[in-house]
């Protein structure tokens, strides 16, 4: 496996729940270190860290749900109607359903499809095509 030059790490409250969530989603198991309850998982490209909070951990304020204010993750998909239509079989809260947006990229009109949920943990996860 090769590592992505940059790799967020996130504090979570429970890395199980995180684990299964992200596993439902499609994502798989690269390595863990259950001892440490850290977990780095990847997704067609995408990678993440995963670990449980604890007093030692590298926390530089208050963690309190949700997590990651101000942040969203943005995860490139290759079939973004079939997950979406996943995260709506497995129930799994939307925090903005599916939609085609237009972002200017330059003086060059994009258009993508998209979705955002939530993590367990509050953080925000934009699922794109691109």
């Amino acid at each position: 496996m090769e590592f992505n030059t940059l790799i967020p790490e996130l504090s979570v409250f429970d890395v199980t729940q995180t684990k299964e969530f992200y596993q439902k989603l499609g994502f798989q198991i690269e390595y863990e270190r259950e001892e440490e309850n850290f977990v780095f998982m990847s997704f067609q490209g995408s990678q993440f860290m995963f670990e449980q909070i604890h007093e030692d951990g590298w926390n530089i304020g208050e963690l309190k749900y949700p997590l990651g204010r101000g942040i969203n993750f943005s995860i490139v998909s290759s079939h973004i109607e079939e997950l979406y239509n996943l995260v709506k079989t497995e129930h799994l809260e939307i925090y903005r359903g599916l939609t085609r947006s237009t972002y200017m990229v330059g003086h060059v009109a994009e258009e993508q499809m998209e979705f955002l949920i939530q993590d367990p943990n509050g953080y925000l996860l934009r699922f794109t095509n691109g």
